[in-house]
């Protein structure tokens, strides 16, 4: 017997090119795992950052919306950005309809839909082209952005949404498989 050969898991001898080429399987098994995680914690992060928008201009809670503002209390949540931010070739766009009842409802309910999917792992392909197209429209209003002539945090955002879409990054840390085993999802896999 050769004395560079070992045996397998299986009690089977191996020679080094074999036991190589376990270790690479193993190696890249831990790879993809630390990938899923990385990616599921990114949707996370991406999640809590729509969800806690939503319950901020919701609730006046402090950090950007004072309680008096809040939209429970009256205030409207495009209102203050769109009619007094907003900048560049779509700043007339977008104070026209800063503050519209219509416009206050559909951004909420994007912030708080698009949240709750992507914290649950949910509909993660449609959270992240919604999201992706409230990012680039918040992109927009801001033409040019601050500190780059044309990339900033919404542009960045938009691709890390496109790349939780692609790799069904709700399966890890989140409810992604068994929402794909329901009839419905099977039947439209765009709501994966």
């Amino acid at each position: 017997m050769d004395r560079t050969a070992t045996t397998t898991a299986r009690g089977e001898i191996a020679t080094p090119a074999e036991t190589t080429r376990e270790k690479a399987t193993r190696e890249k098994a831990t790879r993809e795992k630390a990938t899923r995680f990385v990616l599921a914690g990114l949707r996370l992060a991406l999640g809590w950052t729509f969800l806690w928008a939503f319950l901020d201009k919701t609730f006046g809670l402090g950090h950007e919306t004072t309680t008096a503002q809040a939209w429970v209390n009256g205030g409207s949540p495009t209102k203050g950005f769109l009619g007094h931010a907003v900048a560049g070739p779509f700043a007339d766009l977008y104070r026209s309809f800063a503050g519209a009842a219509w416009a206050d409802w559909l951004f909420m309910l994007g912030l708080a839909a698009i949240g709750t999917a992507l914290v649950l792992g949910i509909g993660t392909r449609i959270a992240a082209v919604a999201g992706a197209l409230l990012l680039v429209m918040m992109w927009t209003a801001v033409l040019p952005p601050e500190n780059n002539p044309f990339m900033d945090d919404h542009l960045i955002y938009a691709g890390v949404l496109a790349v939780l879409a692609l790799t069904a990054a709700g399966d890890t840390l989140g409810l992604g498989r068994y929402w794909a085993r329901l009839p419905l999802v099977r039947r439209l896999p765009v709501l994966k």
